[in-house]
């Protein structure tokens, strides 16, 4: 769930009714709920959107999650929900959600934390947990276009299970094309050669900058507070311009 206080709500985005049409396991804590909006909308890539879940007695509660989707889908936009126990959005969708619920939604927000196709690179993108989820519809949106602009995933997972994505992200980077992934795993070793096993640091992403044709046009990074700190602080360590990083914090 995103910390949306940086992207305030507009009047021209309303509520409407979206129906779940689908529901994918994506890892042990994270799933992927599908929505067939009742009115479809164009996105660009990193945006979010807004949930709204009302209870019986009128009660509402609602969050911001980013669309993982690329905005060649937005028939079916897809949400990666990790589950918080102490939530009052994401309990509901992993112990009762069914296909056929609708919810409510409103969106597209954001205009910071966004790629286009015709943006230059290269782009380095690094997330952690559900934080890879704006940065996916980006690598989709990358992979649909078939843009060469070079873009390099680093994404921080707790072990090979946790790692959203993984098989999709895998057989991108399997191609050798533009896209390019690196993952740490930080409870476990790796299982890849070229990947890491420890925290995200300066050395690592002095390293991984190296990997990349060019000097860095863009970084995006996203994650819980703590992650995005600690990524941003390595990039500035390894020379990365701070006025070319681009941050989306997820918070309860």
């Amino acid at each position: 769930m995103i910390e949306a206080s940086k992207s305030p709500i507009t009047p021209a985005i309303r509520w409407q009714k979206v129906t779940i049409n689908k529901i994918q396991k994506r890892t042990p804590t994270v799933t992927s709920f599908f929505f067939t909006p009742s009115v479809l909308f164009s996105f660009r890539a990193g945006q979010h959107v807004e949930v709204r879940l009302t209870a019986p007695d009128g009660y509402r509660a609602q969050r911001a999650y980013s669309i993982a989707s690329a905005p060649e889908n937005s028939g079916s936009l897809e949400l990666a929900i990790e589950k918080l126990e102490t939530g009052e959005v994401s309990p509901f969708f992993h112990e009762a959600a069914q296909v056929g619920d609708e919810i409510e939604l409103r969106g597209p927000i954001g205009g910071h934390f966004i790629w286009q196709g015709s943006d230059s690179g290269p782009i380095l993108l690094a997330g952690a947990g559900s934080g890879v989820a704006p940065l996916m519809s980006m690598i989709r949106h990358h992979a649909n276009t078939r843009s060469d602009v070079p873009m390099l995933l680093l994404l921080s997972a707790r072990s090979w299970e946790d790692v959203i994505f993984r098989d999709e992200l895998l057989a991108l980077d399997e191609k050798k094309g533009a896209f390019k992934l690196v993952l740490t795993i930080t409870r476990e070793m790796p299982k890849r050669e070229g990947d890491y096993g420890r925290r995200i640091d300066t050395p690592m992403l002095v390293e991984i900058l190296k990997r990349l044709p060019s000097p860095l046009k863009r970084t995006y990074v996203c994650g819980s507070n703590p992650f995005v700190t600690v990524a941003s602080e390595a990039l500035v360590g390894a020379a990365v311009e701070p006025g070319s990083i681009r941050t989306e914090r997820y918070g309860q």
